[in-house]
């Protein structure tokens, strides 16, 4: 997958969860009327939000693990993974 995807990823989730909290909120203050529909796609906008954005988040830890170690890190731990 390409690296620069998973900033979008955790921008997507970000946006997802966030309609996940302002529909709801709409709902009880009675700005728009409470569906079945309405209560599961904000449930399910903000489940997916919140996987969206793990996933983004644990897959820019991983392409960037070991960037900022030193050379001397940087090469004993390659040394300890091929061990």
């Amino acid at each position: 997958m390409n690296p620069n995807k998973f900033p979008n990823l955790i921008l997507i989730g970000f946006f997802l969860v966030l309609i996940g909290v302002i529909l709801p909120l709409l709902m009880v203050v009675q700005i728009i009327k409470s569906t079945f529909f309405l209560n599961f796609f904000s449930y399910g906008s903000s489940v997916l939000g919140l996987l969206l954005g793990l996933i983004g988040a644990a897959y820019h830890v991983r392409m960037n693990r070991g960037k900022d170690l030193r050379a001397e890190e940087r090469d004993a731990l390659k040394n300890k993974r091929q061990d």
